[in-house]
């Protein structure tokens, strides 16, 4: 299986695809039906219903994905009915567009699926503005809505309850996507074309990526009690493969080397070819075991084949120690061999997902009373809605901004604008102002690009494509699309929902030309109105809070370096004490990567010391790294403990303070004092000969920490 066929395996086995059809369906259905009978205005309301509930169903926990479609029925149905009275007069519908785009923005206050809920009821109200009902006929149309919306959840929840252990089966499947991609990154490195700079910030940034699938089936594994408290063979083999999968990053993150050295001492030997193919087979056979979990397939499996070809690169190495120019250096080499080697063996512990006998025997690995301290809790408390009404809040001054923005977009559609579908300016409007600048801004080009190209594809499949039925089809294949990429690639969103939509409006007997003419200008004036309100109203700027970012990975970095210290001293942490640390460097590192990327996305007159913010991003990936490296190597070493030799304490002492410091200048009200660092309990010989190795690696962890401590000095002046 090629790389294409398995992108589109994954594609079409994917929760996003899943949801695109659905969706479709929940459209479509109602709507054809209805229409059929002579009710198509009734089946275009329960469409809409359905529509708006939809911006609700993001993946996640069934229970939170009901609660959500449940909040937005409530508030669709009842923001139905005001904008029945509020129809009556502009101005009143003015007040009520004001209120509600204030007031549903500030449920981000709670989260990011109470941010989805308000979009989607500000969505409903919009889509109301293109035939606001009458008083009398509201209660009748709220009806409608409430029927669409039922219809689109009851759909989802049933497809949960037939398939309980799919939506866990896909996000597994995507995740070791992603971290099949981070591994083939890695081999980049070995290849001395490359340029590291360029390596380190494609690696970084799938960083970001495979820290959002974890986190992405972390919640959906550790919130579902089916699966962390059932005793059933496929809830086993999802918590123990998942944990399986952390536990690879972690091997594949810690095999960092002196880069720029191992390229100088070994390119011209061509053995770094060998590794980089070694490390890329490696990743194939981890893609498609992804493919094989999300679309419940066993894979056969290349093991016997990478053992191979692992004995056949330790050959090598070992005939490298016959010459003279290089036997003396192979230790790195040998380092590397052995990294690669632990990688294909936990590789082989993902294939036994598929070996139900195997899961059944093990013990249980977790109950949910362990793993809720992996999952971050999300109180809905009206306390954080008040505490927030404050210019200092985001969150508010997001919510500000959007008022102003909607009320702009209002009153253009209704003075200076007097298209038959002009709402579409303030709909765009609410689709494209983010509370980040940058998105904002990469949301408005994509809308603009994918606006003309939709424009020009919905034009050409209705010239080609003169017969109704053919034209039937190609508009569902459409929508299937449009849905499917509406969380990932929103471009291709755009350029397949603007299509279906012309072709769409051509069934109802509407010109082409007339309604994309129309599209094109309400998509620029509302993209207009939004960039202006994201750029001068209260900008939030990613160089403004990259400080915060970057203060979180000190902190979690310093933690992470405190257990290696206590670690070394004789105190070793708990597995899931030192998982929970593990997984703040993590996410702590991600979000900063993530941040650092947007930060490159605004203006440059915006941008804070970009080069010296890149070279923290790195070092701090190198530290983590280097730290869990240690670890694991301690951790291999246990029981016995390792001698904790004077030097090395001194090199661990100065590491830490550096990031101590570094953490005072980068966020001082923050920094807590320089703590000692553990003594060595009175079985550990202090005395014992000093071992070189680990008093290396504990001296390059000085010598980063160092480094962090230069840039930040640059970076906090």
């Amino acid at each position: 299986m090629n790389h294409q066929t398995r992108r589109l395996r994954y594609f079409f086995s994917g929760q996003n695809f899943s949801d695109g059809v659905r969706v479709t369906v929940s459209i479509l259905l109602p709507a054809v039906l209805l229409g059929q009978w002579g009710y198509f205005e009734a089946g275009l309301s329960i469409a809409t219903g359905a529509v708006c509930v939809s911006v609700t169903d993001t993946p996640g926990p069934a229970a939170h994905r009901r609660n959500g479609m449940l909040a937005a029925l409530v508030l669709v149905g009842l923001t139905a009915l005001l904008t029945g009275a509020a129809a009556l007069n502009v101005w009143t519908l003015a007040l009520e567009i004001g209120a509600l785009s204030f007031g549903l923005t500030m449920l981000l206050v709670w989260g990011a699926r109470a941010g989805a809920v308000g979009t989607a009821t500000l969505l409903s109200v919009v889509l109301l503005l293109a035939h606001p009902p009458a008083l009398a006929d509201a209660p009748a149309h709220a009806g409608l809505l409430l029927l669409g919306g039922i219809w689109y959840a009851g759909l989802a929840l049933v497809a949960y309850q037939v398939r309980p252990y799919r939506p866990a089966q896909q996000a597994l499947g995507e995740c070791i996507h992603a971290l099949a991609r981070f591994l083939d990154l890695k081999a980049k490195f070995y290849n001395p074309a490359t340029a590291l700079e360029e390596d380190y910030r494609q690696l970084v940034a799938q960083q970001v990526v495979v820290n959002e699938k974890q986190e992405a089936v972390r919640d959906l594994i550790f919130r579902t009690r089916q699966i962390v408290n059932e005793t059933t063979s496929t809830g086993r083999r999802l918590v123990l493969t998942f944990v399986e999968t952390v536990d690879l990053y972690e091997r594949i993150t810690v095999g960092y080397y002196d880069y720029s050295a191992v390229r100088e001492s070994f390119g011209h030997t061509g053995i770094l070819d060998d590794v980089a193919r070694l490390i890329r087979h490696v990743a194939t056979e981890l893609d498609h075991l992804g493919v094989a979990i999300q679309t419940n397939h066993a894979h056969p499996g290349t093991g016997p084949v990478l053992t191979a070809e692992w004995d056949r690169l330790q050959a090598r190495i070992s005939a490298l120690d016959t010459d003279a120019e290089t036997g003396s250096n192979t230790l790195v080499l040998k380092k590397i061999l052995v990294n690669l080697r632990d990688i294909i063996r936990r590789v082989g512990n993902i294939r036994r997902y598929f070996d139900e006998a195997l899961s059944a025997a093990a013990p249980a690995a977790s109950r949910a009373a362990d793993h809720t301290q992996f999952v971050a809790r999300q109180e809905i408390e009206l306390r954080a809605l008040s505490q927030n009404f404050t210019m200092k809040s985001a969150v508010f001054r997001h919510a500000v901004r959007m008022t102003v923005a909607c009320l702009v977009a209002y009153a253009v559609a209704e003075t200076l604008w007097h298209g038959q579908h002009n709402y579409w300016i303030l709909m765009t409007v609410t689709i494209m102002l983010k509370p980040g600048f940058s998105l904002t801004r990469q949301r408005n080009t994509e809308r603009i690009i994918g606006t003309l190209a939709g424009g020009a594809l919905g034009g050409l499949v209705l010239w080609a494509v003169p017969w109704p039925e053919a034209r039937f089809a190609v508009l569902v294949v459409f929508m299937v699309v449009a849905y499917s990429f509406q969380r990932t690639v929103y471009l291709v969103t755009v350029v397949f929902l603007t299509a279906y939509l012309l072709i769409m409006f051509r069934f109802l007997g509407l010109s082409y030309l007339g309604v994309a003419q129309e599209r094109i200008t309400d998509t620029l004036m509302g993209c207009a109105i939004a960039f202006s309100a994201g750029y001068l109203l209260f900008p939030s700027w990613e160089s403004e809070q990259l400080t915060d970012y970057m203060a979180a990975a000190l902190r979690a970095n310093l933690a992470y370096l405190r257990q290696l210290a206590d670690r070394l001293a004789g105190r070793p942490l708990t597995s899931n004490d030192y998982r929970l640390l593990r997984k703040n460097v993590y996410v702590s590192g991600a979000n900063l990567a993530a941040a650092f990327q947007r930060m490159l996305t605004e203006p440059k007159s915006k941008q804070h010391r970009p080069t010296e913010s890149h070279e923290f991003v790195v070092l701090n990936h190198i530290l983590s790294s280097n730290i869990a490296a240690l670890t694991g190597t301690l951790r291999e070493a246990a029981p016995a403990v390792p001698p904790f030799p004077p030097d090395s304490r001194r090199a661990l002492t100065s590491a830490v303070a550096a990031l101590s410091k570094s953490l005072a200048r980068i966020a001082p009200a923050a920094a807590a004092p320089i703590e000692e660092l553990a003594a060595p309990e009175p079985n550990i010989s202090v005395e014992a000969a000093d071992d070189k190795l680990l008093l290396e690696q504990l001296t390059f962890l000085q010598k980063v920490s160092g480094d962090i401590g230069k840039v930040t000095e640059v970076l906090a002046g």
